[in-house]
C-alpha cells in the first residue's frame, strides 16, 4: 500500500470505532481481515496512526478546527508524526488516498492553534476534569503524558534466570535496565508506524525467562516486600501478572494462593505459572465449593489488584478513555468496596492487606481506602516502602504516573492489621 491508501484506511477504522462503538482492537482486526492485500508494514502503519489519533483525539480536533476523523488524522500526521504539509498533501491526492486537502485543512496544518482548555490539552473528557484536578496540580500535563506511546517493559523471572542472561537473549531488541527495580528491563516504544518488539515470540520467553509487565505493575507487586516463606493470597489474580511477580519474590517458598471471581481468567494463570517454574502456587477457583475455605485469618499478606476503570493504562488502550462513563466509574467504586470487604477477613493479626488499582482517580483510590478504614476495625495505613519511596503521597500511599515515574498509572495502599 502507498501512504494515501494507509491514511484512508486509518480514517475508515476510526470512523468504524466511532459509529459502531467498538474497541480499537476489534475495529483494526476487522479491517485487517477485509484488507488481505495489506502487508505487515501496512498494518503497523494503520494501527499506529489509529492509536495515536485516539490518544490525542480532542487536541487534534481542536487544532484542526474540525471534529472529523479525517481532520484528526491529518493533524496527527503533522503534529505527532512530524510530516510536512507537502507530504500530507501529496499522499492525500494519491489514487487510493482520502482526497485533496481543503483550503481550511491547509491553513490549520500551517497555523498553530491557540491555547486550549485543560481537557483538550490533556486529551480527556470534560467530565473527568474535576476528578483529575483533585489529584494533580497540572491535570493537563499528567493526562498528556498518558497520551504518549508506552515502552515494552519486562520482568526478569529470577526463578529461572537472571538479568544478564535475558539481556543476552534479547540483545537484538536492545533492552536496558530501568533502575527502579533490579530485575526490570525496558525496550523503548517503537515508532508509531512500526510494530512493538515481538519478544513473546522468542525462545527465552517460551522458557519462562521473563514476563512482559509494565514497570508500574512490577513496582506495585514489589510493595509486598520480603515475603519469602509467608502465606500469601492474591485475591484478584486475573491473568496472573502480579501473581507471578509475587511468586518470584517468594522464591518458591511459603504458599501462594491465586483466586479470582472469574474462573475463566485463572486458566491463563495456570499456564503462565507452569512456564515460569512456580512450585508454591495453589489456584482456588470460584467453581469450587467454598474455594477459600481454611484461609480465614491465616494470611500474612492479602494482595488485592482491584477491578478499576484502568485510567492508568490509557497509553496502551487510548480508546478506553473515550468509552468511560460516570456510571461505569460508580460501578467500579462499588466493586472496589465489595472486594476490600471480602478480602479483609483473610488477613491474620499483624498481617497486611495491599490494595492496588491502575487508576488515577481519588474516587477509586484514597476514597475507597478511607471508606474501608471507616468500616473495618483494626486496619491502619503503613507507608509503602521500597524502590518507589520518592512517589509516596503525604498519606503514605504510592502513586505512579507516566509523567512522574515513566510507568502506567498505579495506586498502592498498604494496610496493616493490628495484632
Amino acid at each position: 500500500m502507498r501512504d494515501g491508501g494507509r491514511i484512508a484506511a486509518a480514517i475508515e477504522v476510526l470512523d468504524d470505532i466511532e459509529t459502531r462503538h467498538r474497541p480499537a482492537r476489534l475495529a483494526l482486526k476487522a479491517w485487517g481481515e477485509a484488507a488481505r492485500y495489506a502487508g505487515a508494514k501496512d498494518r503497523a502503519f494503520v494501527s499506529g496512526l489509529v492509536l495515536d489519533v485516539l490518544r490525542h483525539r480532542r487536541s487534534l480536533a481542536f487544532a484542526m478546527g474540525d471534529e472529523t476523523n479525517r481532520a484528526r488524522v491529518f493533524g496527527g500526521l503533522r503534529t505527532h508524526w512530524e510530516w510536512p504539509t507537502e507530504r500530507i498533501k501529496a499522499a492525500s491526492e494519491e489514487e487510493h488516498g482520502p482526497g485533496s486537502l481543503t483550503a481550511h485543512e491547509e491553513v490549520r496544518l500551517a497555523v498553530p492553534a491557540e491555547l486550549a482548555p485543560a481537557p483538550v490539552r490533556g486529551d480527556f473528557p470534560d467530565w473527568l476534569e474535576a476528578s483529575l484536578a483533585r489529584v494533580f496540580a497540572d491535570s493537563a500535563a499528567e493526562a498528556a503524558a498518558l497520551s504518549a506511546r508506552a515502552p515494552v517493559d519486562l520482568r526478569v523471572n529470577t526463578l529461572k534466570t537472571d538479568v544478564a542472561h535475558v539481556m543476552k537473549a534479547l540483545e537484538a531488541f536492545h533492552p536496558e535496565p530501568v533502575g527502579a527495580l533490579p530485575n526490570a528491563l525496558r525496550i523503548p516504544a517503537p515508532a508509531a508506524s512500526e510494530r512493538a518488539a515481538p519478544v513473546e515470540a522468542t525462545p527465552a520467553f517460551e522458557k519462562g525467562w521473563f514476563e512482559v509487565q509494565d514497570l508500574g505493575s512490577q513496582i506495585a507487586a514489589a510493595a509486598a516486600g520480603d515475603i519469602k516463606g509467608q502465606q500469601v493470597l492474591d485475591f484478584c489474580a486475573g491473568g496472573g501478572g502480579k501473581t507471578l511477580a509475587l511468586a518470584a519474590a517468594m522464591g518458591n517458598t511459603g504458599q501462594l494462593y491465586a483466586y479470582d471471581a472469574d474462573a475463566r481468567r485463572l486458566k491463563e494463570t495456570v499456564v503462565r505459572a507452569q512456564r515460569a517454574g512456580v512450585r508454591n502456587l495453589q489456584v482456588r477457583s470460584p467453581t469450587e465449593k467454598d474455594p477459600l475455605r481454611g484461609l480465614d485469618g491465616k494470611m500474612d499478606l492479602v494482595f488485592v489488584d482491584s477491578p478499576c476503570t484502568g485510567s492508568g493504562t490509557w497509553r496502551r488502550h487510548p480508546d478506553a478513555k473515550w468509552r468511560l462513563t460516570p456510571r461505569q466509574l460508580e460501578q467500579r467504586m462499588a466493586e472496589q468496596d465489595a472486594v476490600l470487604d471480602a478480602a479483609a477477613p483473610f488477613v491474620k493479626p499483624g498481617g497486611r492487606l495491599i490494595y492496588v488499582t491502575c487508576s488515577l482517580f481519588a474516587e477509586e483510590n484514597e476514597d475507597r481506602v478511607g471508606a474501608f478504614l471507616n468500616r473495618a476495625e483494626g486496619f491502619a495505613v503503613t507507608p509503602a516502602a521500597g524502590a518507589a519511596d520518592a512517589h509516596l503521597t503525604p498519606q503514605g500511599f504510592l502513586r505512579l504516573t507516566p509523567l512522574s515515574a515513566g510507568t502506567d498509572g498505579f495506586f498502592v495502599a498498604v494496610l496493616t492489621k493490628a495484632h
